[in-house]
């Protein structure tokens, strides 16, 4: 029976900019570059930040774990190399700032981690209990590697108290110009499968949907391919959803193709619900089989002014001006180096910050890519279009978030529900005025969470 590749299944609002996705989408993952030296840091994920388990001086293999912490939610971290402990000091990260990080100085014959495709040995989900699983992947610092970093174990373990029906497998990818998760499942299927097999007998999960864009039906006949192969049916079923940005979003995803609602301010398991990304699916698989902790990952080095764009299987750690020399370096100028996509990635000022377990690619963006007008930052006034209110995913009112956040009325932007943004950009993107909607709602939230002392000054 031919597969159905037809995407019906969406959600309201989101915008369709650019792609930008065949600079990158037809390379195959590529070894990342040898490195000399890695900052870890300390912190890689949604929850309590590891405290180092190492200290100046000491020497490490690679995979050694070298930070941890007691808390329920949090995820260790590990080296990638070989070598001796430089320093534990403050590095650059880009979404707090500065953070703690071990940088190691790798040994000059240190073997580069190849990319594996397939396995280790066969594949038999009976050998591996639902402790096994949950330990293994604890263990392996797994974090939901398509950009939000909520440990996997503790999205993956039993609760008696949010007991989980469905499991939803984001492969989406709908950020323009990141194809790291599309050359995944054309290059790992058979690893995605066994992982979503291992996430569903560890979860309880009764049924799981693979959620793929109807833009790559390549992605979709390999997944296939490999579910015919791994799972004889178990209950595992590929999904073609509508191409439209933010469809990789887990509350649109599930409203995709599920017509439930995430409650605002809750998560996927209040209503029966988990989502793993395809990447930390092939993570989960490499964990429980291989005993691999997570210390690589494929990060797509892209954009107009990148010499060779690639996805590149590159070491936790390494810097962002390492892998742009070596896919290349920067053919013209460039006007942004993007942590991410241009939608919703973070601009970086210090190429020397280092890639965490949750940074899919790096993109280099020309004043053409931002716009001109933008770029300058020639705003105009609010005309009152609407447009904000038309693509908002969230069905939030965008203009008055902002305008609130703007003259500091923290208090009104939280009653039009400030939180319920999920920061995706289309804001912005559609602005006839050229505001910047959502670095608005940004800004306002990180002024409501120091008022209620969540975050530091």
């Amino acid at each position: 029976m031919k597969l159905d590749t037809k995407g019906r299944l969406t959600f309201p609002g989101g915008v369709h900019p650019p792609t930008g996705k065949k600079l990158a989408r037809e390379i195959e993952i590529q070894d990342g570059p040898s490195v000399k030296q890695v900052s870890i840091m300390l912190s890689q994920h949604i929850g309590a930040a590891c405290l180092p388990l190492v200290k100046k001086g000491d020497i490490v293999q690679a995979g050694e774990k070298i930070g941890d912490a007691d808390a329920f939610v949090c995820a260790p971290v590990h080296t990638p190399v070989r070598g001796k402990v430089k320093e534990i000091s403050l590095q650059s990260h880009a979404v707090l700032g500065r953070s703690p990080a071990v940088v190691i100085e790798a040994e000059a014959d240190n073997p580069t981690r190849a990319p594996q495709s397939e396995l280790e040995g066969d594949f038999d989900i009976n050998k591996y209990s639902v402790e096994d699983i949950c330990t293994a992947v604890r263990e392996a610092g797994l974090v939901g590697m398509g950009g939000a970093g909520f440990p996997t174990r503790v999205k993956i373990e039993p609760n008696p108290r949010l007991p989980k029906e469905t499991m939803i497998i984001n492969g989406c990818e709908c950020e323009p110009c990141i194809t790291c998760d599309y050359r995944i499942m054309l290059e790992w299927p058979k690893k995605i499968i066994a992982g979503i097999k291992l996430a569903k007998k560890a979860s309880g999960c009764s049924r799981v949907i693979i959620g793929i864009e109807d833009n790559k039906p390549e992605a979709m006949e390999a997944m296939s391919a490999a579910l015919n192969d791994l799972a004889n049916g178990n209950n595992i079923k590929i999904v073609p959803v509508k191409t439209k940005y933010p469809q990789g979003g887990e509350r649109q995803l599930i409203r995709a193709i599920l017509k439930k609602n995430v409650p605002t301010g809750g998560i996927p398991p209040m209503i029966g619900v988990v989502v793993l990304n395809v990447a930390t699916c092939a993570a989960i698989a490499e964990a429980v089989v291989n005993g691999s902790s997570l210390t690589h990952r494929v990060v797509t080095v892209t954009g107009n002014t990148i010499a060779k764009p690639g996805n590149y299987y590159s070491a936790i750690g390494t810097s962002i001006k390492e892998l742009i020399e070596f896919s290349g370096g920067v053919t013209k100028k460039s006007a942004k180096v993007v942590l991410g996509g241009p939608m919703m990635g973070i601009a970086v000022a210090d190429l020397a910050m280092p890639i965490t377990k949750t940074s899919g690619a790096i993109t280099v963006l020309t004043k053409e890519d931002i716009g001109r007008a933008k770029f300058a930052r020639r705003q105009t006034a609010c005309i009152r279009c609407g447009r904000c209110l038309e693509v908002c995913p969230e069905g939030l009112n965008p203009t008055k978030i902002a305008h609130a956040v703007k003259y500091g009325f923290l208090d009104v932007a939280e009653s039009y529900y400030i939180n319920g943004c999920i920061e995706c950009g289309c804001c912005s993107y559609v602005c006839p005025a050229n505001i910047e909607v959502t670095g608005y709602i940004k800004t306002g939230k990180i002024f409501l969470a120091r008022q209620k002392k969540k975050m530091p000054e």
